[in-house]
């Protein structure tokens, strides 16, 4: 972590327990492209879009290194924003599964280790925050009730648990209580923060009450998709429920839903009194557009997404970055052609180039496959605005009877475990 040493200026932090926020925006948790390579990407990108007083010194490029020498102050400077990790199970990380720890290897790099955790039972999610703050691995801490997919929702889980307001506050309880006391034992506060949806649909809504049990049970900050369990990620988002979720707790609020650019950020916080704006799906292929967020709500120069040529230079650092994280080059290029597909969206590569890419094992391979590209190519029209797979409408998935009642049965308590069954990174 760096610590900063601010020069005076009319711009303030938002703060989150010990956490000064400079820049209000957050990289949402994505299963299988939040990892320390890609949280890197987008942070060094936004922190680009500082103003100088406040960007650190140097950022890590091609290295691992900490970046700028600031004079230590107390507390934990976000300059930039925090950048979540990949959502895990608390179950997992109970049990010790050596690939779930994996996952919540920090960066080196990493100046905030933000974790986002999962979870159904209780006493697994306090021993898991509990487990996460005695090795040293987490400045802050969210929980998710916000995963809309059909294998955590069917079994209880992810927008679903809200429903259930004795098992939704039981968590929120448990993991601020064991943050509380196993960071006083570390000497640190690790706040606790919550992301949900509006609710699993438009007859079912629970983000208002389940934002005012979060608050009453301690939790930090909470972030709102602003979407039901039911759209996915189809439609619009409806900000104006950001908005009452502003005006019904004094906690800071983040609002997630359609926000793919530096205008786009500005108007939500605009229009919602959100405290800050969450980027999921946007920079998927975009890292750079936390350059061009940040900019803009610091009151920075308009940013200008970059030509083809450039987008080849950053698409091999992250393929660098990738290998070494992975130490293994072939999985690393496997793990890198999803981002390829978004990095060259719009752009007019051939489709056997493109199949090519898609395939490309070795450094060599893709260096060679992107030199084949036209680079004078500046950034398409077609790749601006909404990114990844939109759908439509979906019906929930839950658990039988699940909506009979906003309280758990013993029936259903009884079957929760099974909510956490193959959901890392759900």
């Amino acid at each position: 972590m760096t610590q900063l040493s601010l020069t005076p200026r009319p711009v303030s932090a938002l703060e989150i327990g010990p956490l000064r926020v400079w820049s209000p925006v957050l990289l949402a948790p994505m299963a299988g492209v939040t990892d320390a390579p890609f949280r890197r990407l987008c942070r060094e990108f936004g922190e680009q879009g500082l103003p100088e007083f406040l960007r650190p010194a140097s950022s890590s490029q091609d290295s691992h290194s900490q970046g700028g020498t600031c004079v230590p102050v107390p507390g934990v400077d976000a300059p930039a924003g925090l950048y979540v990790m990949e959502m895990v199970t608390s179950r997992a990380l109970v049990e010790g599964n050596a690939r779930t720890w994996e996952m919540v290897r920090p960066d080196p790099a990493e100046r905030v280790r933000s974790v986002q955790l999962y979870g159904v039972n209780p006493a697994t999610m306090a021993k898991a925050t509990q487990l996460l703050i005695e090795r040293d691995l987490v400045d802050h801490l969210d929980l998710n009730f916000g995963c809309p997919v059909p294998k955590v929702t069917r079994k209880g889980g992810g927008a679903a648990l809200p429903w259930k307001k004795d098992l939704f506050e039981d968590l929120v309880h448990a993991v601020v209580d064991a943050a509380n006391r196993a960071g006083s034992r570390a000497g640190r506060d690790v706040p606790v923060t919550v992301k949900m949806r509006v609710g699993i649909d438009e007859e079912h809504v629970t983000f208002l009450e389940a934002a005012r049990i979060a608050q009453r049970r301690g939790v930090a900050a909470i972030a709102l998709h602003a979407r039901t369990q039911v759209q996915h990620y189809s439609g619009q988002a409806h900000w104006e429920q950001i908005a009452r979720l502003k005006e019904a707790v004094s906690l800071p609020v983040f609002g997630n839903g359609d926000v793919f650019s530096g205008k786009d950020a500005a108007r939500m916080m605009a229009q919602t009194g959100c405290d800050a704006v969450v980027i999921g799906r946007g920079c998927q292929g975009r890292p750079w557009l936390f350059a061009d967020i940040v900019s803009t709500l610091m009151g920075g120069p308009e940013f200008q997404d970059p030509g083809l040529a450039q987008i080849v230079t950053i698409i091999e650092r992250h393929a660098r970055w990738i290998v070494a994280d992975q130490g293994d080059e072939a999985r690393a290029m496997r793990e890198m052609r999803k981002h390829i597909g978004w990095y060259l969206r719009g752009f007019a590569v051939g489709g056997a180039t493109r199949h090519a890419l898609s395939m490309v094992s070795s450094m060599e391979e893709l260096h060679e496959q992107l030199m084949g590209l036209d680079l004078d190519q500046s950034f398409p029209k077609a790749a601006e605005g909404p990114r990844g797979r939109a759908g439509g409408q979906k019906l929930p998935h839950l658990p039988q009877g699940w909506l009979a009642s906003p309280f758990l049965t013993e029936a259903e308590r009884s079957q929760l475990h099974l909510a956490e069954d193959g959901a890392d990174g759900g």
